[in-house]
């Protein structure tokens, strides 16, 4: 069976069967045991390691390097694939993969050969860059890189350090000595590194979105990177992720509910039909889930493809034309977020509609939907999209590249 055949519409490029084959028995034995997972609290650490063994987290690496060659709209259909059996898994991972493009898109070749390999293994990187409290500024990280006894060290402490738990390296924001924002990785089980799973969030349990603290971490020079030389359309990226992750969890409340319906046995006396998957207003509800679920995998792609110019443009030495499908990719995933997040949001909440009062017990885990999909439409809050697009439609401003959160100092 294909994508098309189960009528979600064609895979973008006609090889993409091919790079999926490997991947798609894994991620149905994830699927399995996501909703116990959920609701024992039970971190997917083998269903990470099952896809670091295939060679998922190089699968955008070219193929001369170890990798899959994926683009970037084959690359999001994976993640919607994935998040559909478990979204928890695609959060724990998206540092990684925006850590990849990051190297993909340097102009380093020693960096880009040393990274290759390293991911080419199946190592895993995870991240550390927002912070919380009274320290955490916009315009610069408390967490630093400075001198000491003749060496440089890393000290300071992470929140939402998503998927770190589960990787080798931890990307890592910091301040150098003057100041400027640098990224520094760091060997997770390095001296002085602490990861601990506390995040307490209703959504999104099983990403060990917690705390990471450095303390006196000897950092050598060359695993510094100035902020500036960071891949351009990484906030596209990212928050893209968070929708592919949305469009995945549309197609599991899809799953579900089709499931649940086709197996109701109780009814009403008032219903439309003596079973459930005869209904006519169920079997509406059913559809109207699976059709929102359909639109957000189609506007993630259509997103993706905007990316993928961004990525190709980044090669072409012209930093017009690139500034150019920077804004766009922007753009375009600004106006894909607010779409998709209330397409699945209405989604998790109108499944039970088609279901009774049972539905909403806790070992049916039906909850897990409204709650992920709740927690990942918070990232990066979508009210200001709206006005951003607005702007940029009226006056022709150009979107914000990069976005940070702290107190702002005024």
């Amino acid at each position: 069976m294909t994508q098309l055949t189960y009528a979600w519409g064609s895979a973008p490029g006609n090889d993409y069967e091919a790079l999926s084959a490997p991947f798609r028995p894994i991620f149905e034995d994830i699927a399995k045991e996501a909703a116990r997972r959920d609701q024992e609290r039970d971190l997917p650490h083998a269903a990470i390691r099952k896809l670091k063994e295939a060679g998922f987290g190089a699968v955008r690496l070219p193929r001369e390097n170890g990798g899959r060659g994926a683009s970037l709209p084959q690359f999001f259909n994976l993640l919607i694939e994935l998040s559909e059996a478990d979204s928890n898994v695609t959060q724990a991972l998206r540092a990684h993969f925006g850590f990849t493009e990051d190297i993909l898109n340097s102009r380093s070749p020693d960096r880009r050969a040393i990274w290759f390999e390293r991911i080419a293994r199946g190592e895993i990187v995870g991240s550390a860059w927002s912070e919380i409290g009274e320290g955490a500024a916009l315009s610069r990280f408390s967490t630093q890189v400075a001198e000491k006894n003749g060496k440089l060290v890393l000290n300071g402490a992470k929140y939402y350090t998503t998927g770190s738990l589960f990787a080798d390296w931890i990307d890592v924001g910091a301040s150098d000595a003057e100041g400027e924002g640098i990224s520094v990785a760091v060997r997770r089980n390095a001296d002085g590194v602490e990861v601990i799973d506390d995040w307490d969030g209703f959504g999104q349990v099983l990403t060990a979105s917690g705390t990471a603290t450095f303390r006196d971490v000897a950092i050598a020079p060359d695993q510094v990177v100035v902020d500036d030389d960071r891949f351009k359309y990484s906030a596209a990226f990212y928050q893209l992720v968070h929708l592919a992750t949305l469009a995945g969890i549309g197609r599991a409340i899809t799953n579900d509910v089709a499931k649940a319906v086709a197996e109701r046995k109780r009814t009403y006396t008032h219903a439309a039909a003596s079973v459930s998957s005869r209904d006519p207003q169920v079997l509406q509800v059913v559809g109207r889930i699976r059709a929102a679920a359909y639109a957000a995998s189609a506007i993630v792609l259509q997103a993706a493809n905007s990316l993928e110019r961004a990525f190709e443009t980044h090669f072409s030495r012209d930093p017009e034309a690139e500034e150019t499908a920077n804004a766009l990719a922007e753009l375009e995933t600004a106006q894909a977020q607010t779409v998709v997040s209330d397409l699945i949001l209405d989604a998790s909440t109108l499944l039970f509609d088609a279901l009774g009062a049972s539905a909403t017990k806790k070992p049916a885990g039906l909850d897990r939907h409204w709650r992920n999909a709740r927690t990942l439409a918070s990232h990066n809050p979508r009210i200001y999209k709206h006005r951003i697009i607005g702007d940029f439609a009226v006056n022709g401003t150009p979107p914000p590249y990069q976005w940070r959160i702290g107190a702002s100092g005024g």
